[in-house]
């Protein structure tokens, strides 16, 4: 695989970024391409790197990237709001349109975890990618916090985000906290986290208590019946309880066709190491997922502007 360190701006701060090419790309083009989002406190060299070193090899261009205020990307560190991340993948999207190597109708999404719920609204939104993958995301950001938390535990969460929008109003910011004083991990991912994520860099600086809002307001399943005809993939692992399966089966419901529901035999990242058969065969159906869409994409027929 190829790397090619590059920036491109979205709203104003610039952000770094990663374009990942094959080894033995041809020099016939324009090529297929894959924007790769990470999920929450994710960074371009975990994730859309790990994505990228397999998709590579399948013949697609890669981009990764790290959101606004994350790594060394500018931005206000700590403040971390979907609505922000869902334009900076669209502005994402329009780099990679301008890049002579890449061919316009066949971009594609692939987000991880609360990147997965950024790929949806990003897709829905720009109309002019070929196919959105989202991997153990989820959907309801009201539903998906009050599930993992106590009646206790939620209503002082929402008094938490109520006595933030008052300190936002009347002293001009967000409290920071610790980084998932909202967002618990589950044992297992804890455990992985401890392992893999901790040694990234930027991983684990303080949150913004907004970020919590940002998530009750999310409803990707009010905006997921506007993405078709743009297909739609949805993997998870069918016992992670970080984002239980029911996220992904309640936003294939909501969709409307192409879509596809895929299960995968594990946790939330367990399985998330190149060498994994899972993550290998997950990997596989994205491939012939991805390749569906961009051979029926008609890009004559698409929108084109971001």
């Amino acid at each position: 695989m190829i790397e090619k360190k590059t920036t491109f701006f979205s709203e104003g701060s610039r952000l770094q970024a990663t374009i990942y090419y094959p080894d033995d790309l041809s020099e016939a083009g324009p090529h297929p391409a894959l924007i790769v989002n990470s999920g929450y406190q994710g960074f371009n060299n975990f994730y859309p790197k790990l994505f990228a070193e397999n998709l590579t090899q399948r013949g697609y261009i890669c981009l990764g990237f790290d959101y606004r205020g994350m790594a060394d990307s500018e931005g206000p560190k700590g403040t971390v709001l979907i609505e922000q991340q869902v334009e900076d993948i669209r502005n994402a999207i329009t780099f990679m349109q301008a890049q002579d190597d890449v061919d316009n109708s066949r971009i594609g999404l692939i987000g991880w975890g609360m990147g997965a719920t950024n790929v949806v609204l990003a897709g829905e939104k720009a109309k002019n990618v070929a196919g959105v993958a989202a991997l153990n995301g989820f959907y309801d950001g009201e539903r998906w916090l009050k599930s993992i938390h106590t009646y206790d535990e939620w209503t002082k969460i929402l008094d938490e985000v109520r006595e933030d929008r008052t300190r936002r109003v009347l002293e001009g910011e967000s409290k920071l906290a610790d980084t998932f004083e909202h967002y618990p991990l589950d044992p297992a991912t804890k455990d992985y986290v401890g392992k893999e994520l901790e040694q990234v860099y930027g991983f684990g600086h303080p949150t913004r208590l907004q970020f919590t809002e940002s998530i009750i307001d999310t409803k990707v399943e009010r905006a997921v019946k506007y993405l078709s005809p743009t297909p739609l993939f949805i993997a998870h692992g069918e016992n992670n309880t970080l984002h239980p399966f029911e996220e992904a089966a309640s936003l294939y419901e909501a969709a409307e066709s192409p879509k596809t529901l895929y299960t995968v035999k594990g946790r939330h990242n367990d399985f998330m190491y190149g060498d994994h058969p899972e993550f290998l065969t997950m990997c596989d159906r994205l491939q012939e997922f991805f390749d569906q869409a961009f051979a029926t994409s008609a890009a004559p027929t698409r929108i084109t502007s971001a």
